[in-house]
């Protein structure tokens, strides 16, 4: 079975569960740290902030957040980067 063939029939090549991370960044002025954290919550509730980092950038104008999570499946994650990528605060998603 060739790559792209197994990326179709099984649409991911994660085996769940697994720690995931996800990235976020925004305007350090916007407060989107605690809305970005509520978000991921909403999909994994038993996410702690503990698994959390943020680092400010050179300027201090913007901020990431990552968040390493316990990823249960690909729905779970597609919906996190739904709902942080349609959050006007936030500026980018990895």
């Amino acid at each position: 079975m060739r790559y792209y063939e197994a990326v179709q029939e099984n649409e991911t090549l994660l085996e769940f569960p697994c720690d995931f991370p996800i990235k976020a960044m925004g305007l350090s002025t916007s407060g989107f740290e605690i809305r970005a954290l509520a978000i991921v919550r909403r999909h994994a509730p038993d996410f702690s902030s503990e698994r959390m980092y943020s680092a400010a950038s050179k300027q201090g104008k913007y901020i990431s957040v990552t968040f390493t999570l316990m990823a249960t499946s690909q729905a779970q994650l597609d919906a996190i980067y739904r709902e942080l990528t349609s959050c006007e605060d936030i500026v980018m998603v990895l």
